[in-house]
């Protein structure tokens, strides 16, 4: 071999990749898997692996440019916001509103400026949470937390292209011909959406600025008219102020009811986990690093604050102008401006002209909603499903992705039949959850930092979103179910592949510490010969009766070198690991190579390969047989990472080395 074998960090891939012509082999099925897979994006290239890149500090977008991406979702909830907040309170509905507010910039708001500072990478809080458990049940905690994630991202989707459907069929021009074709006109909404992904694209950023910079503009045009006219109707508010004392009595039955009501608001802290999520398309400052982008930091910071101040200012006067400028009626179930009440107001008082371009622009921002979502979801998924070896090969590409989640929206579309009242329930308790979890994770971050002024302001904020979690799932049980459902599926289905791929050769790289490397080049020229030993005392008698046992049941000649090789199980719920061999003299006579890996017979596996690949000698490695049912050691091996070793340590061999001619030598006795 030409050059030092060992100055050469090897890495072995956990993923396969296929070029994206496919004209090699000519076939239309290759092709398809060759246009599937050529949707890798540096969204599966930043994951843990060896295809991981290094990541560019001060690469992406300016901060404002990627607020109109969160926006999408954010943004876009005026367009059924109001009717939402009216139906839930009636004349109290801005006092509601403002309570929804207050929550926002005091609750919401600093909470995520915390996760955008402890998770600067688009994990969110789920990654916060996730550094707290360790092992198998960390494990199950951050998959239910994805659940409710998938919850929230995939009925945003749905609920978004359901609501654009509503203001499509509820506009005069269109009624006739769309009225009862709800559920098609969204299907094909959420396709449209699924093509222009599939189709490669990845960033949404510049059709965002000019969708949302368009809608905020009308909404703005709207509610200045509706104040306009509140103000020039001399009766307006004197009368609203009446019916509402009439109706509640005290100004502070009126807050106790505001309090109460507010839960049922809750889809106007929709923006915030997204906010998070699209982190990694700021800009940072030519001074960040990967480790402490910085100036990404401020940017997140920034776009979460602006954010949440133009929409809190949306939020109170577009509520103050719905309910006092449209008979209640209106917002029932059938009603006119029900799930369009500033659509309803920009007919009413701005002509059929200017409403419908409105129609048109919150049609738009709500179809396109489903893109921050979408970009959401394959930044967070392959985060941690295929980490995790809960994910098929092909998680890691964009394209197979979006044909799940487009397939999964579908199902929602078709089971709720485009109604957008019925997945409200579901939405707001995905996007509680993931607030509730990331208030508890910033309370515990605060605490372990020894700030006891922001553990104390944290654990308060964490408190109120549980009580609004909470009343939110008593009066919605169905938001429950469905996130039940999320959660369910992703359980089985990460299970199911973490099976399936028990035996891959899951080391992506071996790295030798100078006495390993020197053990390797000292048996380099003879037949390499390694013992798998178990540790337990490590005393001269274990490693002398092991030696001789192997050799009688082996007939290894006296005169051969034999190097044991001992492997610690670190965290067996983790899937890939990177492998650090570390040589030591015991005894003063037995040369060891030690490990820590998330298994024993992939970290030997690995070992194998590597000094086959450095010596180019086919090692031989040497076991003895386990006692026990070999089901039982499955199970061992599947959660903890050890069981029957020889056999699985053989099986990691062959998928890994098809050629029998090439693949190390193992031997049982």
């Amino acid at each position: 071999m030409a050059g030092d074998p060992f100055a050469v960090r090897r890495e072995y891939p956990v993923v396969s990749s296929t070029s994206g012509d496919g004209a090699s082999d000519g076939g239309a099925r290759h092709r398809l898997r060759g246009w599937l897979l050529a949707g890798l994006t540096d969204i599966a290239k930043r994951q843990p692996g060896p295809y991981a890149e290094p990541e560019s500090a001060h690469h992406g977008r300016p901060w404002w440019r990627v607020m109109c991406l969160t926006g999408l979702d954010y943004f876009s909830t005026l367009g059924y916001q109001p009717g939402i907040a009216a139906l839930a309170a009636g004349l109290l509905s801005p006092l509601a509103t403002v309570v929804l507010v207050v929550v926002t910039l005091v609750g919401a708001l600093p909470v995520y400026r915390r996760v955008a500072e402890e998770s600067p990478h688009g994990q969110g809080s789920i990654a916060m949470l996730e550094r707290l458990l360790t092992f198998w049940k960390g494990k199950l905690f951050v998959l239910t937390l994805l659940g409710f994630a998938a919850t929230d991202f995939l009925i945003t989707i749905t609920l978004s292209a359901a609501d654009a459907t509503a203001h499509l069929v509820e506009n005069p021009h269109l009624t006739s011909a769309l009225h009862g074709h709800e559920v098609a006109v969204t299907l094909i909404l959420v396709g449209l959406l699924g093509a222009v992904f599939l189709k490669g694209f990845t960033e949404a950023i510049g059709i965002a600025v000019v969708l949302v910079a368009a809608y905020l503009l009308l909404n703005a045009v709207v509610v200045a008219v509706g104040l306009w006219h509140l103000g020039t109707a001399p009766h307006a508010i004197p009368d609203w102020s009446q019916a509402l004392v009439a109706e509640r009595g005290s100004p502070l039955v009126m807050i106790g009811v505001a309090l109460v009501i507010f839960p049922k608001l809750a889809l106007g802290l929709s923006g915030f986990e997204t906010g998070v999520a699209v982190m990694p398309h700021i800009e940072g400052k030519p001074g960040d690093t990967p480790e402490r982008p910085a100036g990404r930091i401020q940017g997140a910071r920034k776009l979460l604050t602006t954010a949440a101040v133009i929409m809190s200012i949306f939020l109170i006067t577009s509520s103050f102008i719905t309910t006092l400028l449209i008979p209640q009626r209106e917002f029932e179930p059938g009603g006119e401006a029900n799930g369009r009440a500033l659509a309803y107001l920009a007919h009413e008082y701005l002509g059929s002209a200017f409403g419908s371009v409105y129609d048109a622009s919150t049609i738009a921002i709500l179809w396109f909603a489903g893109a921050s979502a979408m970009a959401g979801l394959l930044n967070l998924m392959p985060r941690y499903l295929p980490r995790y070896g809960m994910a098929p090969h092909w998680a890691r590409a964009v394209r197979p992705m979006v044909l799940v989640f487009i397939a999964v929206a579908f199902l929602v579309t078709w089971l709720f039949k485009a109604d957008v009242d019925a997945q409200g329930g579901a939405y707001a308790t995905g996007v509680l959850v993931l607030i509730t979890s990331a208030a508890i994770a910033v309370t515990i971050a605060a605490r372990r930092a020894r700030q006891r002024g922001w553990t104390i302001g944290f654990g308060v904020i964490a408190v109120i979103f549980l009580y609004t979690t909470g009343v939110n799932v008593i009066e919605r049980p169905d938001g429950v179910k469905i996130g039940a459902c999320f959660i369910a599926g992703i359980l089985a289905v990460s299970l199911l592949s973490r099976v399936a791929r028990a035996f891959e050769l899951r080391v992506t790289s071996v790295t030798f510490d100078p006495l390993a490397e020197r053990f390797i080049r000292d048996t380099a020229h003879r037949r390499i010969r390694f013992i798998a030993n178990k540790p337990e005392r490590r005393d001269l008698a274990e490693y002398r009766e092991k030696q001789h046992q192997i050799r009688a049941d082996n007939d290894i000649p006296p005169e051969d070198d034999i190097i044991f090789v001992e492997v610690t199980v670190a965290d067996p719920s983790e899937f890939e690991s990177e492998l650090q061999v570390c040589g030591e003299v015991v005894h003063g006579r037995y040369r060891v190579l030690t490990l820590q890996s998330a298994t024993i017979p992939n970290a030997l596996a690995a070992l194998l390969l590597w000094v086959r690949d450095a010596t180019g000698q086919r090692p031989h490695i040497y076991f003895e047989w386990t006692e026990g049912h070999p089901l039982a050691h499955f199970l061992r091996f599947f959660l903890f990472g050890q069981g029957e070793v020889a056999p699985v340590t053989r099986e990691v061999l062959r998928e890994a080395e098809p050629d029998r001619g090439r693949r190390p030598h193992v031997h049982v006795g």
